[in-house]
């Protein structure tokens, strides 16, 4: 299928054929005729599979129609809620690429940032608006958004919408919106809480499952090397300087884990930037940009900041630490093997982490293959380590003698 049989106008057609695509991916050739038939619909995909044009380009052509009121006159008619900042962001270059030659307005905005620039541009007026739920309601709350026009609502990576808390949020800005919208729900995996969600958001869906599981696998060559927990920092330099090459992001499930192997990495000479919910925004963008740009080769996140991310040609992921959710070890090694490019992802299992080993192994239905040669194996007969407590120094009840000098009597 080319894109030519889906029904598109000329001017995005001209945008999407500028970028290179010529064929559709399988969720685009799936969900592009249903948005257009105006369905509510609930799609299945991963980042990597093509789910922003998947949504972005039928949106377009709905409003085509009406991209020529004048700035002012332009009320908000698609709204695209994303959970983070980056993939906010992601989304926004997105719709503005494809919607190059018309004269439809989007714009992003999200919290962690100044709320004047994002007023002004709420004031230009914007066709298409992509936000982030918490800076949403703010400015709805303030009267600089008005959701009374929406036509088309999306909600994207809905599940780690509701596992970053904003189940409250998201059904607020639901009921904010007209009765009478499409209402389209994009999630990597469909837990209860994201189908008891679709039940009371969604009318009548129509269903697209788009399983990437398979095809990044068989994209990514995959590594498992055995490794005691205090040698992960020594294993890891040792990859980098003999077997990695080129551009690494490195997996750490805790923004403390992130931060100490960003300070080791710095001091043995690489040049390497991290990623994490506690970096200011401009950091982020910053470190991701460096990134992109190879002014860094190394980039060291949390799962959460990395959601979404598209850098194209990144050579190897490096699990640091295993995820304990199995999907999230399918979306951390499609950061590699892209757009048909192959890439390699190396994971490191210290003896508590086997159970996750034997999970991600049955949702991938596939075995890793173990690499013995390497300096730091991990003792077979290795037990999880048990982390114990040492308590106070003081028996309960009692002062240190500091704090007894310090209190004032009365008498």
């Amino acid at each position: 299928m080319q894109f030519k049989e889906l029904a598109l106008n000329k001017p995005i057609l001209k945008a999407i054929i500028e970028k290179g695509y010529e064929t559709p991916t399988l969720v685009q050739q799936q969900a592009i005729p249903l948005i257009l038939e105006r369905k509510d619909l609930i799609a299945s995909a991963q980042t990597g599979t093509g789910k922003t044009a998947a949504f972005a380009l039928p949106i377009l052509q709905q409003l085509y129609s009406k991209q020529d009121a004048s700035k002012k006159g332009k009320k908000i008619r698609a709204l695209v809620v994303s959970p983070t900042r980056e993939l906010a962001l992601q989304i926004e270059e997105n719709f503005k690429s494809y919607s190059r030659y018309t004269n439809l307005r989007t714009t992003v905005i999200f919290g962690g940032t100044s709320f004047e620039p994002q007023k002004e541009q709420l004031r230009k007026g914007v066709d298409i608006l992509i936000a982030t739920p918490g800076r949403l309601l703010d400015l709805h709350k303030q009267d600089y958004i008005n959701l009374d026009y929406i036509e088309t609502l999306v909600l994207d990576e809905a599940d780690l919408m509701l596992d970053m808390g904003f189940i409250d949020d998201v059904k607020k800005i639901e009921r904010l919106c007209p009765e009478t919208k499409q209402t389209l729900l994009f999630s990597a995996t469909f837990p209860f809480k994201v189908e008891a969600l679709a039940k009371t958001i969604l009318k009548d869906p129509e269903k697209v499952e788009v399983s990437p599981t398979s095809s990044t696998v068989k994209a990514v060559q995959q590594w498992l090397y055995y490794v005691p927990k205090p040698q992960k920092i020594e294993l890891c330099l040792h990859l980098l300087r003999n077997t990695i090459k080129g551009t690494v992001i490195i997996f750490r499930r805790t923004k403390y884990g992130v931060d100490k192997l960003e300070k080791t990495l710095l001091r043995n000479g690489y040049k390497a930037d991290s990623i994490h919910g506690d970096k200011a925004q401009t950091l982020r963008q910053e470190a991701l940009q460096k990134f992109k740009n190879k002014e860094i080769n190394i980039l060291i996140a949390t799962d959460v900041a990395a959601r979404g991310i598209d850098v194209k040609n990144v050579d190897a992921v490096i699990n640091f630490d295993l995820p304990n959710i199995s999907e999230t070890y399918v979306h951390r090694i499609g950061r590699t093997g892209r757009a048909g490019e192959t890439g390699i992802a190396y994971s490191f299992c210290s003896a508590d982490e086997k159970d996750y080993i034997a999970s991600i192994q049955k949702l991938i239905n596939k075995e890793l293959d173990v690499e013995d040669d390497h300096p730091y194996p991990l003792d077979p007969k290795a037990k999880p380590e048990v982390h114990t407590s040492n308590g106070s120094k003081y028996r309960k009840g009692r002062k240190s003698e500091a704090s007894k000098k310090k209190k004032k009597r009365w008498y």
